[in-house]
């Protein structure tokens, strides 16, 4: 019998109060992936992240983590099934040092990186170990909000817009740290219309439009689709 997928959405559909924002998503992510939603803004990609999360009350169909129904768990035990939440907002805190934000995430599983190898991974971040979570710029916050996750040993980690608003070489060492999460293991649910830098970590593709999945394909697929994509994303 062959392993499920480590994530699978089945006829997942969300309300914000009573606006359906979801008509029946579905798609996997398989371990060791790096899968990304692409599509123009408002079309379903970050509530699909936040219904995953159950950061959106209203759901139906289902969410499951190794075939495990996992739509009724409640956010605060998400990261005990080994999900991690990045938002596009970062949720850095402002007043605390950067030393202090990679020490207040609980450790969830086995796995989670040391702050020596934080530190390795993000020289960046070394450097700025006793700056206030205010005064690093937007990459800085980005980059500490992905390794305040690293440390707390997750499987899956969800990411929103990771390069929004930033500079193209931020927007390379980004990308350079995801290829080394996949290295690691991790699996990677990444939103992003950049998809020029999502083609260089993704495996596979989801576009989104109004709420529902309408198409999937490989990343060997790409160059094929890149006229429809131009279209159907508006860049």
């Amino acid at each position: 019998m062959s392993k499920p997928p480590l994530l699978e959405l089945r006829d997942l559909n969300a309300w914000y109060g009573e606006g359906h924002a979801l008509h029946g998503v579905n798609l996997e992510v398989r371990e060791g992936e790096t899968v990304t939603l692409l599509g123009r803004n408002g079309v379903g990609k970050t509530t699909t992240l936040r219904a995953i999360m159950g950061i959106v009350a209203k759901r139906s169909g289902a969410i499951l983590i190794d075939g495990q129904d996992v739509t009724r768990t409640p956010l605060h035990r998400m990261a005990r099934r080994g999900v991690g939440f990045v938002p596009e907002e970062r949720g850095v805190f402002a007043s605390l040092s950067v030393d202090e934000n990679l020490s207040l995430p609980p450790v969830v599983a086995k796995g989670g990186l040391s702050l020596a190898e934080i530190y390795e991974l993000f020289p960046n971040l070394k450097e700025r170990r006793n700056s206030g979570g205010a005064q690093l710029s937007g990459g800085e916050q980005q980059m500490l909000a992905i390794a305040r996750m690293l440390r707390t040993g997750v499987r899956l980690l969800l990411l929103d817009e990771p390069t929004e608003g930033l500079a193209p070489v931020i927007v390379q060492r980004i990308g350079e740290i995801i290829q080394e999460m996949k290295r690691r293991g991790l699996t990677v649910l990444l939103v992003e219309q950049n998809f020029r830098f999502a083609a260089k970590v993704a495996d596979r593709f989801y576009v989104m439009d109004h709420g529902v999945v309408v198409d999937d394909f490989d990343v060997g697929e790409l160059p094929g689709r890149m006229a429809k994509l131009t279209e159907t994303l508006g860049v």
